[in-house]
Formats: structure tokens, C-alpha cells, sequence
């Protein structure tokens, strides 16, 4: 297969598989179709961190302590980690609306088993195998978002898939956390089988299908790494996303220790809030700024972690913090994503599972290493173990200025 270049980034151009298929007439999006991926996105993440707020209910019925339980959702993210690449890898053939079907079913059944068992081993296996589905979804989801959209919206594409994060995060967790107090634990993971069931037939009557890659067709991981600008994007995925899970996971233990253990819940809501506005923002901007919006959320991110590490006694510090920090992190998964992609060029598919792999890696590491620190180092030290983080990141996104964040993005002509 011939492997042009483009003049401007010297990244390659997509093969034609990758935007095979029904395109809709320029200038629209398929927003039907883009919102059964987005709910897919939502599905995913709230499966991800429901058990955070159903922890003390789900441990004290399983038998376990609330240490144990939490270890539901580092499981989860191994199983991503874990089984990504192969299980991409395998089904790399599939038909693309067969495949996104099977990973939502797979939902539907780990979170079926989560609300019925009663026995802890049996809930980490469903767990796992939810995080099994998961890496399948998240390897699928951008791409296909952007063999939906014209080529100079696949960047606004991503992003209304992406807006399912932020969606979960601050309304979902909420929302399942009041749902489980009210009713129980196991409703909310039944009220999530429903959704998926729901998301099913959606996906059915409106996503289009598309073929999937003949044998041979994915690139090694090898060949991906060595394209120009894919390595500079994974790097700073890792990083970033090891720097948020710290501080994100311990958020609660943070702010008791600035004496607002009570006001959790506000702070997350608007964390929450300003992700939504960030991946709005985004999703205006991607297909034309892509390395401004990296460069601009790495350091709104960096000086909300600043904040935090000397906000002391002043509640609104915290607050400000928390809004910054939302206003950087909301639109980092739509512009790793294209970033990755973009990069990629005819190895994209691969380059988007090494991705997705990183990104779960880092959220079980992040888990682990923020509690080293906590133990350690105490709370304080998380905030300064952000900002120590996000400081190569900085320095990468500022040097991949021609492969992996260039300024100007290829396939839209901007």
C-alpha cells in the first residue's frame, strides 16, 4: 500500500479503510449516531467509577474492607490495560457495529453479575471482564467517530463522543451514588444494564456500519511507534493522565485534610462543570488548534495543582482550583485522542489501542502511587506530585511541534 506524506506534517495519510464507508454531506454531523458512541463513552466511565460512590455499602455487603472494594475499580482498569492490544488485536477483522455491539453487551452482562453476586471474587471477575469490554470500546470509539463525520469535522466528531467523560464523572457518580443510598447499591448497577440494553438497540437503528481491517492490515506496534509523532503523544498520555488519577482519586482525602471533607461533592460539581465547558470549547477549536488547546489545558492543569499545593485555609483558592483544573482536563481525552490519530496516519488503529492501554496503565498506577504518597508523604504531597508531573509533559507538548501536537492539523486544511 502506498504511503504518501503530507507536506505539511510529514504524517502519513489515511488509508482508505479508515474512512470507508457512509459520510455524511460537509458541514454536518451525524449527531444520532455520534450520541449512541458518546452514551457508550458515558457507560464506560461510570462503570469505571460507580464503585467509588457506593464504596462503604458494597464493602460492607461483600464482606471486605472499604480498601479491598476500592481495588473494583483498579481491576477494571488492568483489565483495559491488559487486554487492549490482544483482544484488538484478534478482532481486528470484525465488522465495526458488530464489534461496538459485543463490548456494550459485555457491559450489560459485568454489571448484571455486580448487582447479583454476593461473593467478592465473583465481583472483581465481573469487574474485570467490564474493563475487558472496555478496551474494546475505547480502542473503538474515536476512530469510528471520524469515519462518521466529513474530514474537517472529525476533530468536532471526537468530541461529542468524548463529552460521555465529563458527563459521567460529574452527573453520573452523583447521581448512581444518590440512586445506591436511596435504593441500594445493586439497583444503580442494574439501572446501568438497562441503560446498556437501551444503548443496544440505539446503536442498531442508527450507527452506521464499517468493515473491519483485513488480516495484516494493523500495523505492529513496533512500526507505529517508530511514525513520527505517535511516541511524543503517547508519552504525554501517560504522564497526564498518572498526574489527574493521583490527585483525583485522593481528591476526598485532599480536602479533609484542608478541613473540607464536607464540601466533596461542591468541589467535584465543579470540576465537573468546567470539564463540560472545556470539551465544548474543544470540540469548537480541535480541527484548527489542537497544539494551543494542548499546550493551554497542561498548564491550566499545572497552575490548579499550584493552587491546590498553597490554598491553605482559603476555601474559594480551592474552589478556583477545582474549575481550572476541570477547564484543563475536560478536553484532554478529545485531543490525545486526535492527536493520536492524526499522528498515526495508516497505523492510527494501532496507535489508538497502545492509547487506550496507556491510559488505563496509568489510571491503576495512578491509584497506587498517590496512595505510596499519602502514606508517606501525606496529603499535601499530592498536589506537588502533580505539578512535578506535569512539567515533562509541558516540555514534550512543546517539543513535538511538527509530529504529535503541530500546530496546524493536516487533514482539515486549517
Amino acid at each position: 500500500m502506498s504511503n504518501p506524506t503530507s507536506s505539511k506534517t510529514g504524517s502519513p495519510a489515511p488509508s482508505p479503510a479508515r474512512v470507508s464507508g457512509p459520510v455524511p454531506p460537509s458541514g454536518k454531523l451525524p449527531l444520532p449516531a455520534l450520541l449512541a458512541l458518546a452514551t457508550a463513552v458515558f457507560i464506560t466511565s461510570l462503570t469505571e467509577t460507580l464503585p467509588a460512590g457506593v464504596l462503604p455499602a458494597m464493602s460492607a455487603d461483600l464482606g471486605v474492607g472499604e480498601a479491598a472494594m476500592g481495588q473494583s475499580v483498579t481491576i477494571y482498569a488492568i483489565g483495559t490495560a491488559l487486554t487492549a492490544i490482544p483482544l484488538t488485536a484478534a478482532t481486528a477483522g470484525w465488522r465495526r457495529k458488530r464489534l461496538l455491539l459485543t463490548a456494550v453487551a459485555g457491559f450489560a452482562l459485568a454489571n448484571t453479575v455486580t448487582a447479583v453476586s454476593t461473593h467478592y471474587p465473583l465481583t472483581m471477575a465481573a469487574r474485570f471482564v467490564a474493563g475487558v469490554a472496555a478496551g474494546l470500546a475505547w480502542a473503538l470509539l474515536a476512530g469510528y467517530a471520524r469515519r462518521l463525520a466529513p474530514v474537517h469535522l472529525q476533530g468536532k466528531a471526537i468530541a461529542v463522543v468524548m463529552t460521555g467523560v465529563p458527563l459521567a464523572l460529574s452527573l453520573g457518580v452523583p447521581a448512581g451514588t444518590f440512586l445506591g443510598a436511596a435504593l441500594g447499591w445493586q439497583i444503580t448497577f442494574l439501572v446501568m444494564t438497562a441503560l446498556a440494553a437501551v444503548l443496544l438497540a440505539w446503536i442498531t437503528l442508527t450507527v452506521p456500519d464499517h468493515p473491519g481491517q483485513p488480516r495484516g492490515g494493523r500495523a505492529p506496534i513496533r512500526r507505529t511507534l517508530a511514525v513520527p509523532g505517535v511516541a511524543p503523544v503517547l508519552l504525554v498520555t501517560l504522564v497526564l493522565v498518572l498526574a489527574h488519577t493521583i490527585l483525583y482519586t485522593y481528591v476526598a482525602t485532599f480536602l479533609d485534610h484542608l478541613g473540607m471533607g464536607g464540601s466533596t461533592g461542591l468541589v467535584l460539581l465543579v470540576f465537573g462543570g468546567s470539564s463540560l465547558l472545556s470539551i465544548w470549547f474543544t470540540g469548537l477549536h480541535i480541527d484548527r488548534r489542537l497544539r494551543v488547546l494542548a499546550l493551554a489545558g497542561t498548564v491550566m492543569f499545572a497552575v490548579a495543582s499550584g493552587t491546590l499545593a498553597v490554598a491553605a485555609d482559603s476555601t474559594a483558592l480551592v474552589y478556583a482550583a477545582a474549575a481550572l483544573w476541570g477547564l484543563g482536563w475536560g478536553g484532554a481525552p478529545t485531543v490525545l485522542q486526535t492527536a493520536v490519530s492524526d499522528a498515526g496516519g495508516e497505523t492510527a488503529d494501532t496507535a489508538q489501542t497502545m492509547l487506550v492501554s496507556l491510559w488505563n496503565a496509568a489510571m491503576a498506577g495512578g491509584g497506587v502511587v498517590g496512595g505510596l504518597l499519602l502514606d508517606r508523604l501525606g496529603a499535601a504531597a499530592l498536589p506537588w506530585s502533580v505539578l512535578l508531573l506535569l512539567a515533562p509533559v509541558l516540555i514534550v507538548v512543546t517539543a513535538a511541534r511538527t509530529h504529535g501536537f503541530p500546530a496546524r492539523r493536516a487533514r482539515t486544511g486549517a
